[in-house]
């Protein structure tokens, strides 16, 4: 999995038969570098006039031979530390994804599926794994939002906690999405808004930092609370489940609202970080029951004070993944796995209650392992 906050490539390793967790196996990141980084913020520019999600204009086309070429070195870094998994029966493939439009049916993330079978399959023993990758295309085909499409294996880890119930899952990316589990019904989940793109983005104008390490500039500012005010007046957030967006989606409303250019550095940091607590906040009033627990993961539950704000902003008792048994880091990678194994059996990978798909929904282009 590679996310929007375009830091990297985690890999995860799970046992699953696509309902439950057997077990987990390890799970690494490898950090983009910075030239990377840069060329992939550049082919997300290249991509925001697109009409065809098979179209590769500008540098688009290299970025994707690239990002399929860190994918295939993360695997062979992983299979390498963890010889013992070269017999891994199939692989899950997200792709990066550089433009997310449903409104229009599209959606684009860049990866060649057959180059990295291709190149898994030296890496791996026997025949090789089946390779399953495009998994959003297909609900977004269908007129579904495409995202978010955790929420099943959310459902799934969800299940072995137990009560109480319900649960609110939250992963923080570039984007934040929320799953709310009761164990009655299909999940329901959406895209809640920004989590760390805004404050990444902004840090990088103004700094040479990446992002806010551990939340600790965001800790020395003030909440500018009147632009969080103004800001929570954008549409999207009064919207209710199913709903989605793009990374960038917010970056022109906050350019015209908030005035971050007259605010400093940690003050600036600060306001976007309670514009990403105050916007999971506002989907509490749509969901069936307030939840008992609000478990968080992705590289935003490493900032403390946005679990700070979270718990703050929602009254929800805020823990990370980690502190419940789950993995706050690779649970998303996790995910894929697993939506890799329903896409195998044709189970649904979305639902009306995830996606606003018109039914739940199978999905992913599978590369099965070669002929014997």
């Amino acid at each position: 999995m590679s996310g929007t906050s375009l830091d990297g490539i985690d890999v995860a390793l799970i046992e699953t038969d696509g309902e439950t967790i057997a077990s987990f196996g390890p799970g690494r990141t490898y950090v983009y570098a910075p030239e990377t980084r840069e060329l992939l913020f550049r082919a997300m520019a290249d991509a925001r006039d697109m009409t065809d999600r098979d179209a590769r204009p500008g540098i688009l086309a290299r970025a994707e031979r690239l990002s399929t070429e860190r994918h295939g070195q993360a695997l062979a870094a992983f299979l390498k530390e963890f010889p013992a998994y070269r017999e891994v029966d199939v692989i899950g493939y997200h792709g990066q994804t550089v433009l997310h439009r449903p409104e229009n049916r599209l959606t684009v993330q860049l990866g060649n599926g057959p180059a990295l079978a291709r190149e898994v399959r030296g890496m791996t023993r026997g025949r090789g794994p089946a390779l399953v990758y495009n998994m959003r295309a297909a609900d977004v085909a269908a007129g579904g939002q495409g995202a978010p499409l955790v929420p099943v294996y959310h459902r799934a880890l969800a299940r072995g906690l137990g009560p109480p119930k319900p649960l609110l899952v939250l992963n923080l990316g570039g984007v934040a999405n929320v799953t709310y589990v009761d164990g009655r019904r299909d999940p329901i989940a959406c895209d809640t808004g920004p989590a760390n793109a805004l404050i990444d983005d902004f840090l990088k104008a103004r700094t040479d930092l990446p992002f806010d390490d551990e939340g600790l500039i965001a800790a020395h500012g003030t909440v500018a609370e009147a632009v969080v005010d103004r800001l929570m007046t954008h549409p999207f957030f009064h919207r209710p489940p199913p709903k989605s967006l793009d990374r960038n989606e917010f970056r022109a409303w906050v350019n015209e609202h908030a005035g971050l250019d007259g605010m400093n550095t940690a003050d600036g940091v600060a306001t976007l970080t309670a514009l990403s607590a105050a916007s999971v906040g506002a989907v509490l009033p749509f969901l069936p029951d307030r939840p008992t627990r609000l478990i968080v993961a992705g590289g935003g539950a490493h900032n403390t004070t946005l679990l700070r704000m979270l718990g703050a902003r929602t009254g929800i008792e805020t823990v990370s993944a980690d502190a419940v048994g789950w993995s706050t880091d690779a649970l998303e990678a996790q995910a894929f796995a697993f939506l890799a194994v329903r896409a195998l059996k044709g189970l649904a990978l979305s639902f009306p209650t995830t996606t606003g798909v018109p039914e739940p929904m199978t999905g992913g282009v599978i590369v099965p392992p070669p002929a014997a």
